[in-house]
C-alpha cells in the first residue's frame, strides 16, 4: 500500500507493456518467470497466484522461504535507531531485510516517517507484526495455492549445497510439492548462493523454458 502494488505491476502492467511493445505470443503457454535469491521468492509467490498469466516458473536459491525477523539484539538495536532514510544505508544487511519485509507485509499509511510498522519495539520482536511477515513465507502459504500450482505446465527449483538455510529451505519445498503430487524439477548442487548461478541460467534455466515454453 505504501510502497507500491509491485505484484500487479509485475503480473499486469509490466507484461501487457512488453506484450504490446514487443514481438511476443500473448498468451500464457509462451510466458515463464524466473528469478534468483529474493527474485526466486518472488517468482513462487507471483506463479502459484498466477497461473493463468505464467505457465512455468524457475526458482534459483529462493530466499525468504520460511522464518521470522531475526531476533538477534544487534539488529533490533540497529532497526530501532533508524531515523531517516539516509541512515538505513548504514546498518547491515539483516536490518535492512527486517525494514523491507515490514515494508511489504506490514504498511502503515498513518505511522510516518516510513509509513510502516517495524517488527521491533523497546528492543523485543513485536508477534503481530512478525506474524503479518511470517504469513507470507512461501512455506507457510503455499497449502493455499495447491490447485493453482497444478496449473503450472512446469515448475523448476534449485539450491547449492553450501547455501546455509537457502537449501534447507529448498529441499522442504520440493518435499512439499512431493506429497502433493505436484510434477516439478529439484536439482541440489555444489555451491554457494551465488557462484555459480551464471552457469545455473546458461546451462539450466534457459533450456528450461526452451523446452516448456511455446514459441509458435
Amino acid at each position: 500500500i505504501t510502497i507500491g502494488d509491485w505484484e500487479a505491476f509485475v503480473t499486469r502492467e509490466l507484461v501487457a507493456y512488453i506484450d504490446s511493445h514487443y514481438r511476443t505470443l500473448a498468451n500464457r503457454n509462451s510466458r515463464g518467470l524466473a528469478g534468483h535469491s529474493m527474485g526466486g521468492y518472488g517468482t513462487i509467490r507471483l506463479g502459484m497466484k498466477n497461473p493463468d498469466i505464467y505457465s512455468s516458473i524457475y526458482l534459483l536459491s529462493a530466499c525468504c522461504m520460511e522464518g521470522g525477523v531475526s531476533t538477534q539484539p544487534n539488529i533490533i538495536s540497529q532497526v530501532e535507531s533508524l531515523k531517516s532514510l539516509d541512515e538505513l544505508e548504514k546498518v547491515n544487511f539483516q536490518a535492512k531485510v527486517a525494514v523491507a519485509a515490514s515494508g511489504s507485509w506490514a504498511p502503515n499509511p498513518q505511522n510516518p516517517p516510513w509509513y510502516i510498522d517495524l517488527p521491533y519495539e523497546n528492543g523485543k520482536v513485536l508477534s503481530e507484526i512478525d506474524f503479518k511477515i511470517m504469513a507470507n513465507r512461501t512455506l507457510y502459504s503455499i497449502d493455499q495455492y495447491i490447485p493453482n500450482l497444478r496449473k503450472l505446465k512446469a515448475i523448476g527449483l534449485d539450491a547449492g549445497t553450501q547455501d546455509r538455510g537457502i537449501h534447507a529451505a529448498t529441499v522442504k519445498l520440493h518435499e512439499l510439492l512431493t506429497s502433493y503430487g505436484i510434477p516439478h524439477e529439484f536439482e541440489s548442487y555444489e555451491g554457494n548462493h551465488t557462484n555459480r548461478i551464471s552457469d545455473r541460467i546458461r546451462y539450466k534455466v534457459l533450456p528450461f523454458f526452451s523446452e516448456h515454453l511455446e514459441f509458435e
